[in-house]
């Protein structure tokens, strides 16, 4: 499907932010046909370019993230590069920018003042901790949202250190719940004329509200929960087993019924009908006992046997996946989950197709992530209506 004919198709999203959780926000709109333009540093562009592994100098996360937007240079360190994104903005639906409180105010591109120029923008702010609050203008990174929500102290095992992720966790969290407030807003302005508004978004917040429970139970019990590897307590047996060929696989019986049929299938169907392990508060009580059975019945088999006998049974059991692993699985590629794509800098990328699929307006990638300012004579020329002399004077300024 052409992103003329995707549900978003006509709106028009600014992405001023940088690195990780704003971006993913105007990508996973541009999925879905909305007209993203990058703003990007003249020179360097989007720090994200230079992140992580390389090939011949070409970012891949960049590749991925810049999907299916234009990429315009603008210096918004300057007052001329600041006016020329209030022009940009004055027709947009979106933006999305990720400055400091204190610089967009004294930049004046503040909510207040966009709303000026234009009311019905959704001007989505990410920061690292919020606004309103004494940390709100201290710079902030995923890392120190996955810290500060409870992530790391309960990641890792019991006697080892606080983990954090080797992947953008908090960043990803962060920009799905923006992106649907995105949406919320959108519908509130569109459907029932109500005005644009501001979307506060920060690092520490989305992810401490997935992982709640802690929360929950230090206000009605008094106890702060810890590390417990891969373990969870709050369903038994819930853990990775290590097959007899040396391969890795995952099992929760986070249902009663699926716990009963784990341990039916291990050959331990007497245990259904014990106390200790028939009741789900009571399974939790002895999951020790539980690990011990399942991991023992695992280790004498290969990973393929293993998982034949789940599969058989109806367990809710899994393969610890690598990356060549997940590409190659037979129902991941059956859904076309991991499509190849045409690039000029690369020649072609797999990457993961648009996750939600919808079934008449469905997303899709038109392209990879573009070369630095490739699209600054489409944005200035063809939409703002610059001429030659005046990119020229912009260019020789280091404006764009």
């Amino acid at each position: 499907m052409s992103g003329e004919t995707r549900p978003l198709a006509g709106l028009k999203v600014i992405d001023a932010a940088s690195l990780a959780a704003g971006p993913l926000v105007a990508t996973w709109l541009g999925e879905f046909g909305a007209d993203v333009t990058k703003i990007e540093q003249p020179g360097s562009g989007d720090p994200v370019r230079q992140w992580g592994a390389q090939r011949d100098g070409v970012g891949l996360m960049w590749k991925s993230l810049g999907r299916n937007k234009k990429s315009v240079t603008l210096n918004l360190r300057l007052p001329e590069g600041r006016a020329l994104l209030r022009r940009l903005v004055a027709d947009a639906d979106v933006l999305v920018i990720n400055l400091r409180p204190s610089t967009l105010h004294r930049w004046e591109l503040d909510h207040p003042r966009l709303a000026e120029l234009n009311p019905g923008l959704v001007m989505v702010h990410v920061t690292g901790f919020g606004a309103g609050g004494p940390k709100s203008d201290r710079p902030g990174f995923g890392t120190l949202g996955e810290a500060m929500s409870g992530f790391a102290h309960l990641t890792g095992e019991p006697d080892g250190p606080p983990t954090l992720p080797s992947f953008m966790l908090a960043d990803g969290v962060a920009a799905l719940n923006a992106t649907y407030a995105v949406m919320m807003a959108l519908y509130h302005r569109d459907v029932h004329n109500g005005p644009g508004q501001l979307i506060d978004v920060n690092l520490v917040e989305p992810l401490a509200r997935l992982i709640e429970q802690p929360v929950l139970t230090r206000d009605q019990l008094g106890t702060v929960p810890g590390r417990t590897g891969n373990r969870w307590d709050i369903s038994a047996p819930r853990n990775v087993y290590r097959t007899k060929d040396g391969h890795w696989l995952a099992m929760s019986g986070s249902a009663p019924t699926i716990a009963m049929r784990a341990l039916r299938a291990v050959g331990r169907a007497d245990l259904t009908t014990d106390p200790r392990f028939a009741e789900a508060q009571q399974r939790l009580r002895n999951a020790a006992e539980i690990d011990r059975v399942v991991a023992d019945w695992v280790a004498e088999r290969t990973l393929d046997d293993a998982m034949a006998v789940f599969e058989e049974a109806e367990v809710a059991a899994a393969p610890v996946y690598n990356a060549e692993q997940l590409v190659a699985d037979e129902h991941l590629a059956a859904r076309g989950v991991f499509p190849r794509i045409p690039d000029d800098e690369l020649g072609s990328m797999t990457v993961q197709a648009p996750v939600p699929r919808l079934s008449a307006t469905p997303g899709g990638i038109d392209h990879l992530g573009p070369r630095i300012g490739e699209h600054n004579d489409e944005v200035y020329r063809g939409r703002l209506g610059l001429g030659d002399a005046e990119l020229a004077e912009l260019s020789e300024k280091g404006v764009i």
